[in-house]
């Protein structure tokens, strides 16, 4: 339960993140016992690459504890939407954090919104959108696959996050979304092959005030359509933007400084002569070596219910 609040000390059945270094984090629910592969109930025990856990030395302390490991240690750290995407397991492909904060942004979520989601996927945008809509807004995600709905409804109850996150299994490019949600939507995700099928359909799930919508494709072709698309129904702003990330490595290098005040005039002016100290300097270079293309992102307005009809 401990996506739903913070909260200083590990309980039974919470789920926590195991960091060992920054390429190596696992996600973990706080069991003491489980069942082995022949049907009989063993003590927990969780292996990593610097030794083995038992899970039930967890219960009772606090999160951001250093615990020790048989070849190793690690540190247990409550979980966030930004752990969360690293360790999941991935049922689809997923979106990462840096297009995460830029949908939030340009859709303009904030506590009480309202938001539609589809797909569901694996769930790593989902934390995200419940986290911002809390405490009295609403996320309706939707997916065609019946056994990735199931999944994903037991994992929101496990993170008490069923109270915010509401998953159905819908086809919304033929059928649109749930009636119930019509004129509800302060904004709307649509991450689907084909997003100009849903987009028509979605426009009726816009409260009368009018909304954001954001679509995520991989290829520029899907781009095209779909703002050919949002623009004969009604859409206006419609931009897209790539994320790119991009490091740089900040370090200490030492450089050659020539000191031309003590220049001995008697010298015979040659550069060898000159007197040079070496200073410590701190720089800052890009890294060239930038993370290849996840999608697009198309974002778009719909005018409020009066700019339409007028």
């Amino acid at each position: 339960m401990s996506f739903s609040s913070f909260k200083r000390t590990i309980e039974e059945g919470d789920r926590v993140i195991l960091y060992l270094t920054p390429s190596s984090m696992h996600a973990i629910e706080v069991s003491p016992t489980l069942l082995n592969k022949n049907g009989q109930t063993v003590d927990n025990v969780f292996q990593t690459t610097f030794g083995a856990l038992k899970v039930k030395d967890l219960i009772g302390k606090e999160f951001g504890t250093k615990v020790s490991l048989t070849r190793g240690w690690a540190y247990v750290l409550h979980p966030t939407p930004e752990l969360w995407t690293l360790t999941l397991p991935h049922r689809t492909q997923i979106i990462y954090t840096p297009d995460i904060s830029m949908i939030i942004m340009q859709l303009e979520i904030r506590p009480g919104s309202v938001v539609i989601e589809s797909g569901t996927g694996s769930g790593s945008l989902s934390h995200a959108l419940a986290r911002c809509v809390r405490p009295n807004g609403s996320v309706f995600s939707y997916d065609f696959h019946e056994q990735r709905v199931q999944i994903a409804q037991n994992e929101f109850l496990r993170h008490g996050l069923s109270d915010v996150i509401t998953v159905e299994q819908r086809d919304v490019c033929q059928l649109g979304f749930s009636p119930n949600i019509d004129e509800r939507a302060d904004a709307v995700f649509l991450d689907l092959p084909h997003p100009w099928l849903a987009i028509p359909l979605a426009v009726k799930s816009f409260k009368k005030s009018g909304g954001r919508i954001c679509s995520f494709s991989p290829c520029m072709e899907q781009v095209q359509r779909t703002c050919e698309t949002l623009s004969k129904n009604g859409f206006t702003e419609i931009i897209t933007l790539e994320c790119l990330q991009r490091e740089f490595a900040i370090k200490n290098q030492s450089f050659p400084v020539y000191n031309l005040d003590d220049i001995n005039e008697a010298n015979d002016g040659s550069q060898n002569n000159i007197p040079v100290e070496t200073k410590m300097i701190t720089t800052c270079r890009a890294n060239f070596n930038i993370p290849g293309h996840t999608g697009y992102l198309t974002f778009a307005s719909l005018p409020p219910v009066f700019a339409r009809l007028s």
